[in-house]
């Protein structure tokens, strides 16, 4: 019996899914704070499409198969084993009515234009970051075997600079705890753009492999070119893949799973981390690629076959209710579990439309990457792998104390749990719905991985958004001394904006789901 656990509270949530052969961490930042969080008018990066994700991972009945676990916050300790200590205090410092305070500060650090300040930007660094720490925390301590944090993956971020609408960078500070208890760590990344922020923070190592598969061009970052190697101790231990225009499932193929396969018989990683940024999707809005669902989950799928540890990690992806796809289906690639490609009802079910199927039909864009030039950059990045000696070890020390730990509440909750008695909300969070057992719930009926939609909604009310233009929603903001957020919800038919504000009435909506099923709430 192997498990998954999966993240969300007021820092969000972690699932713990049961497989029969992997246990997989699923860190899913939805259902709190995160979506809560916004980075302006216009700007393309929006958090609420964490919650989307969350959204379909609940009508799908997927948390049935996870067991709760809730992470702390990253702290200033904890974010400056990476970055600088004055990028941290400004960042906790900085807010939106005080900017002009810090103006030389904001241009030193790079936030501005693509980085902005909004309310909130540090406790939203904060979630971001908690969850990837928290789970290879997990990893560490071998209470499962594969974690996923949708709310992470921000990799552009410098260790004192935001950059491309990244701040903090939880993938270098889960890297960092990995190597507390492995000696060689993988980093791969299958967003659009190259991950230069992780690359940078370990060019000079051999204990770090960073493999990133991305549009290079006059393109964001500029970075990653065939012959960016690494450096020092590090050289060859930079792997880059420099893809054009067009990339499809079938060339992306060609070239990830060689070059993978290559890359873990040459390194052999103790852990591995996968950046599964969804911005190389067909129809992205910032993105040039044209791979479908079905071709990114299957990197995932591929880095799942390896009986090594896995932390799967979120990222770009600016078409919104794609993201909310991407995700949700690489979710259930992690659980080996298929789930139907009609939609089930959500609270987003309308700007699933007009099609509201799970998988993407990609574009008749003209694929620029030819077999010659495919096979040209494979064989280059081989010649480079066979430059390494040999799998680098590290001399033995002491294990360094984990990153974060249970409060002593919550170990003293588990202790003192009595099953005789209702239970509390941490033991409930542990409880999983066997696929072999029959449980006694309200909503029970219908619902599960052929779900009909949840609540009192029937099968009925989703034709019935067919046929309907997608509507704007506002929801006046609660009244007394603790206001709700306002919500104000946005999405365009057209492909090339997908606007989506955040909403307090969301997360309500979907914690009282949760909470209904003996899930999580917070």
């Amino acid at each position: 019996m192997c498990s998954i656990i999966s993240f969300n509270s007021n820092c969000g949530i972690i699932f713990l899914f049961y497989l029969l052969a992997v246990s997989i961490l699923f860190l899913c930042l939805s259902l709190g704070d995160i979506g809560n969080y916004y980075y302006g008018q216009g700007h393309p990066m929006k958090p609420h499409r964490i919650r989307m994700t969350h959204n379909l991972l609940l009508n799908y009945g997927l948390y049935r198969k996870m067991e709760v676990y809730r992470p702390s916050k990253a702290g200033y300790d904890d974010m400056t084993k990476f970055h600088s200590d004055e990028y941290i205090k400004f960042l906790q410092s900085i807010r939106p009515d005080n900017m002009l305070d810090y103006t030389k500060q904001m241009q030193r650090f790079n936030v501005g234009e693509d980085c902005p300040v909004f309310d909130g930007l540090f406790e939203f660094c904060q979630l971001s970051a908690g969850g990837s720490v928290a789970g290879a925390v997990k990893l560490n301590k071998q209470q499962t075997d594969i974690a996923i944090n949708w709310g992470g993956g921000l990799h552009h971020a410098k260790k004192s600079e935001a950059s491309g609408f990244c701040y903090v960078n939880d993938i270098v500070m889960g890297i960092l705890e990995l190597l507390k208890y492995h000696q060689r760590v993988l980093y791969v990344d299958i967003d659009i753009h190259h991950g230069d922020g992780v690359e940078e923070a370990f060019y000079t190592t051999d204990r770090v492999m960073t493999v990133s598969f991305h549009k290079y061009g006059e393109y964001f970052p500029g970075t990653g070119d065939l012959k960016d190697i690494g450096a020092g101790r590090g050289k060859h231990y930079a792997v880059n893949c420099p893809l054009r225009d067009g990339m499809d499932d079938e060339c992306y193929e060609k070239i990830f799973k060689p070059v993978v396969s290559k890359v873990m018989e040459t390194f052999r990683p103790g852990a591995v981390v996968l950046q599964c940024g969804a911005d190389s999707l067909s129809g992205d809005r910032l993105g040039c690629f044209n791979l479908s669902l079905r071709g990114h989950g299957k990197c995932v799928e591929f880095l799942r076959s390896f009986p090594i540890p896995l932390l799967m990690l979120g990222g770009g992806g600016y078409t919104i209710r794609n993201v909310a796809r991407c995700w949700t289906y690489e979710t259930s690639i992690a659980l080996n579990t298929e789930v139907p490609n009609d939609l089930p009802y959500n609270d987003y079910y309308e700007y699933f439309g007009p099609d509201f199927k799970l998988h993407i039909s990609p574009s008749n864009m003209t694929n620029l990457n030819t077999p010659e030039y495919i096979e040209r950059i494979k064989n280059k990045l081989f010649e480079n792998l066979r430059m390494l000696p040999h799998a680098p070890s590290v001399q033995m020390i002491d294990v360094p104390s984990d990153a974060m730990e249970l409060d002593e509440q919550e170990k003293e909750a588990i202790e003192n749990e009595d099953p005789d008695k209702r239970i509390s909300i941490m033991a409930s969070d542990k409880a999983i719905h066997r696929d072999n057992e029959f449980y006694d719930s309200a909503e029970e009926d219908g619902v599960g991985l052929h779900a009909q939609p949840r609540g009192t909604k029937s099968s009925k009310d989703v034709h019935s958004f067919r046929n309907q233009p997608k509507r704007a929603r506002t929801e006046e903001a609660g009244k007394g001394d603790a206001p709700q957020p306002e919500t104000v919800i946005n999405i365009e038919d057209s492909g090339e904006s997908d606007k989506l504000e955040p909403g307090g009435d969301k997360e309500v909506t979907a914690a009282t789901a949760v909470s209904d099923s003996n899930t999580a709430a917070s």
